[in-house]
């Protein structure tokens, strides 16, 4: 009985975390997608896209962002790896913004960060945090859940 009560907080504190994470990113996404004008400026603040790729990955970038939460929202395969992805290369951003001491909003959550200026390395650690330890327990919830019906399977055969 302790057992499936382990499992069965295992499995809630899973959701929750997943759910947060997704909520995350649909905040995000959906907020650079209502006003992609002002995320193309903080985009060429950091001179990382050519200006004639800038309305693509104004638009694009977002869209992404929001499709890869509503995965994780859903638990649908492949949007954690698109997750994890994502965060990895707002790291290298972030990290590349850093090491020039650029003076540039870090465009995490759209034009709402303008106005709280969000400092670089508050989003990079908070990145950091996010891909060092929410992704890896994802992850791992993932493995064990699968491991854990597995084992009901066998049991009921």
């Amino acid at each position: 009985m302790e057992r499936i009560r382990s499992i069965m907080a295992w499995i809630w504190s899973y959701r929750i975390v997943r759910t947060a994470l997704a909520a995350l990113f649909i905040y995000g996404g959906v907020g650079k997608v209502i006003d992609p004008k002002a995320f193309a400026r903080i985009i060429s603040g950091y001179g990382l896209v050519p200006e004639m790729f800038l309305p693509v990955v104004a638009i694009g970038l977002p869209l992404i962002e929001t499709i890869a939460g509503i995965g994780l929202l859903l638990d649908i395969r492949g949007s954690l790896a698109l997750i994890a992805s994502l965060l990895g290369m707002f790291l290298f951003v972030l990290g590349y913004g850093i090491s020039l001491n650029l003076d540039v909003d870090c465009g995490c959550f759209g034009a709402d960060d303008l106005a709280r200026q969000a400092s670089l390395k508050q989003a990079f650690w908070r990145d950091v945090v996010l891909c060092g330890v929410v992704v890896p327990y994802l992850y791992l919830s993932r493995w064990m859940r699968s491991r854990v019906s597995f084992t009901k399977n066998e049991l009921t055969k």
